[in-house]
């Protein structure tokens, strides 16, 4: 069956409406080739003036290629035949004795806006809904439709590098401002205006609309040297060179400037080839398919929305909270802080984030003034009535926590919930004096909160199946990847982040220098090292989480010294002013007054992928326990947990893909090193079983949970036998 339908109207207009049957989303296939051919054809035969192609579907356009075709590609040859297909289809596209029209109203993403930029003209609407961009960066991939070829001449070089290498999505306004579309319109007259764009005969070619200084760069050649020289070093600086993509990318839009067509065509669907066979496109690929079936998870409509919420405390993290839940969720939100000025605090959070998408005109006044009506704030529980969720966002402290539960249910609804942000606090303990524990979930965000897209979801055993699924959905509201984790102290991503951390902290107390330690990490993928991490965090907000750890868990998770002698000083980080770092209006530099107060000399002894293989073997370690005590329910939802919540590596797959990729024997092997001198490395026996057996966490040779479980508890049989 065709995605294609076919009208011709009385002005001898072809109108043509994609719809893939069955799909929410249209999406490029193999055959989308052959039913194009056959619509051009049908074209040409009625001798029409012009053709429209526009949606069938209410809110895309064409979202892009089906990611899934790709994994089909066996070989390199594989991945280049599908490039080529497409800008054969395109080709024959441009070449149509009639004008062609592209009318967008939606996503008009990867193949979807190479597909329009292969048309004649393009008309879009002024919804908030419409963007345009080229993402394919964010799988590890070069667009290979014509896209590096086609955007640099309508836009420029230097927009074009820009919104590739980020991915960056395109608003309407700002897509007739630059020239990609030629105009923008109401919904309403979309299709009219596309069908008259469509007689007025093929365009003249026109110049990218630029200022004087991007117009002087790119009209020479050494102004365009310039141009691609500064994005490989921004792109190596950023990158760290662990994303062979971006520099695909500036390859091609360059080839596009200085080759002849064929060989700047086929440089692009040579990088794209290159591209899809790379582990990092496939670990990245890997990432969207794993957020796309986890959003099918928990699902349940039939439960009532959370459209009233509450947040209780004021500070950076209750006001991240309040924002997520008004802006992006639209609810109603209640904050309740103990001042005023922490109710003031946090609704001037949102008010700042709100005037920069002002100032930027992603949104208007009368926007951002409806926005920010949504929010008030209180220092007691009025106008809790109807709540419908209330989310605590205090310290640490488990009779402030019991508390709160208490005030909750008796200022609010029988069924509202209260969703704890703590951080490691067990729910089942918050809820031990509930009237209603039923209602009691955790709710684990991440700082920012607007930034950070992971958050935990912690049901005790007593919540109920309704409250899992209120939260979840309203989560997903809040433009969140929520993942269901088992209610034990730290969780997931802090229970793994903990003895990474420790480990850090222990280099530097043996004499490592703090960036050294640092730039190991980020050398290693990660967007920050440990030690600035916990800057960011606060080293009292860790101190506060690692006894609770360190009592639930054991030994293992003991935090160093060093962290009670930085906050008896004052030096908690980037909010003192001063921590491992110093940070001033300039930037931030080591303290180098820090080893005399921890009592070190800094004497390097290890070299930074030593520094690394350390830390990061800590946190492998503890991931595999977590899935054998079955904290979290997969592999999947540990990977992207540890990339969302903590910047793991999204190259690298993820914790559980990278230890698939090293082999658990290689893992234990050298966990084991390690133990050797510190018994907290000891590899996991799940790890150990594995390792026997051969076995990996995804893939046919994958050990069921149950039969590693059944392994390790022989094993202890025997040693206790023994």
């Amino acid at each position: 069956m065709s995605v294609f339908s076919y009208k011709l109207n009385e002005k001898r207009v072809a109108i043509v409406t994609i719809d893939v049957p069955g799909e929410k989303m249209n999406t490029l296939r193999d055959s989308f080739a052959d039913d194009l051919s056959a619509i051009l054809k049908q074209g040409r035969d009625d001798n029409i003036f012009g053709m429209v192609f526009i949606s069938g579907k209410s809110d895309n356009f064409i979202a892009g290629a089906d990611i899934k075709m790709l994994d089909s590609a066996k070989t390199r040859e594989d991945a280049l035949a599908i490039s080529e297909l497409c800008h054969q289809a395109f080709f024959t596209l441009k070449k149509q004795p009639y004008p062609t029209v592209a009318a967008i109203h939606g996503a008009a993403l990867g193949g979807g806006l190479e597909f329009a930029l292969a048309c004649d003209y393009r008309v879009c609407t002024d919804s908030d809904i419409t963007k345009l961009g080229l993402p394919e960066v964010q799988l590890g991939l070069l667009p290979g439709g014509g896209g590096t070829q086609r955007l640099p001449k309508l836009v420029g070089i230097q927009k074009a590098l820009e919104w590739m290498l980020t991915g960056k999505q395109v608003r309407a306004k700002q897509a007739k401002k630059t020239g990609l579309v030629h105009d923008c319109v109401p919904l309403s007259i979309l299709e009219r205006v596309a069908c008259e764009l469509a007689t007025k005969g093929k365009p003249k070619a026109t110049k990218p609309r630029l200022d004087r200084i991007s117009q002087l760069l790119e009209s020479n050649p050494f102004g365009r040297n310039i141009i691609f020289k500064k994005a490989e070093e921004n792109v190596l600086k950023k990158t760290g060179g662990h994303y062979p993509a971006p520099l695909n990318i500036i390859k091609a839009v360059r080839a596009s400037i200085e080759l002849d067509e064929l060989k700047a065509y086929k440089t692009e669907a040579e990088g794209f080839a290159d591209l899809v066979m790379t582990d990092v496109s496939k670990s990245l690929r890997g990432i969207f398919f794993a957020t796309t079936e986890m959003k099918k998870e928990y699902k349940n409509d039939d439960v009532a929305a959370v459209e009233r919420t509450a947040v209780l405390g004021g500070g950076l993290m209750g006001a991240g909270i309040a924002h997520v839940s008004a802006v992006k969720a639209g609810a109603l939100v209640r904050i309740k802080d103990v001042a005023h000025q922490g109710v003031s605090n946090a609704m001037n959070y949102s008010y700042k984030i709100l005037s920069k998408r002002q100032k930027r005109r992603i949104m208007s006044k009368a926007e951002l003034q409806q926005t920010m009506n949504r929010i008030t704030g209180t220092t007691d529980y009025s106008g809790f009535k109807h709540v419908d969720m209330v989310i605590e966002a205090v310290f640490e402290d488990l009779k402030l926590k019991q508390s709160m539960v208490a005030d909750v249910e008796q200022n609010c609804q029988d069924d509202t919930i209260f969703a704890s942000n703590t951080s490691s606090l067990p729910i089942a303990q918050i809820a031990e004096q509930a009237k209603r524990p039923e209602n009691v979930i955790g709710l684990h965000y991440f700082s920012p909160v607007e930034k950070m897209p992971l958050v935990e979801i912690i049901p005790h055993e007593g919540t109920s199946e309704q409250t899992i699924a209120r939260t979840v959905n309203f989560a997903r509201k809040q433009g969140k990847t929520p993942i269901v984790v088992k209610d034990k102290a730290g969780f997931y991503v802090n229970r793994i982040l903990a003895p990474y951390v420790n480990e850090a902290a222990n280099l530097l107390l043996a004499g490592e220098p703090i960036e050294k330690i640092d730039q190991a990490l980020v050398e290693f993928g990660f967007p920050v090292g440990p030690l600035a991490l916990l800057d960011e965090v606060g080293i009292d907000i860790g101190s506060k989480i690692a006894p609770i750890l360190e009592k639930e868990l054991g030994e293992r998770f003991k935090a160093p010294n060093a962290f009670d002698r930085m906050i008896d000083a004052k030096r908690l980080g980037r909010k003192t002013g001063r921590g491992f770092y110093t940070y001033e209006k300039k930037g931030k530099k080591v303290d180098e007054s820090v080893y005399e107060l921890l009592g070190i000399t800094a004497s390097p002894r290890l070299n930074k992928q030593e520094i690394a293989s350390r830390c990061v073997a800590q946190m492998l370690n503890e991931a595999a326990r977590c899935l054998d005590e079955g904290i979290i329910a997969s592999p999947r939802d540990g990977d992207i947990g540890a990339i969302f919540g903590i910047g793991f590596p999204p190259f690298l797959g993820g914790p559980f893909s990278y230890m698939d990729k090293r082999g658990a024997s290689k893992v234990c092997s050298e966990l084991s090193t390690y133990a050797s001198d510190n018994p907290v490395f000891t590899p996991a026996p799940c790890l150990m079983a594995m390792a026997e057996k051969g076995a990996t966490f995804y893939g046919e040779r994958k050990v069921e949970l149950s039969e590693v479980v059944t392994e390790q508890e022989s094993d202890t049989e025997q040693v206790q036998t023994s």
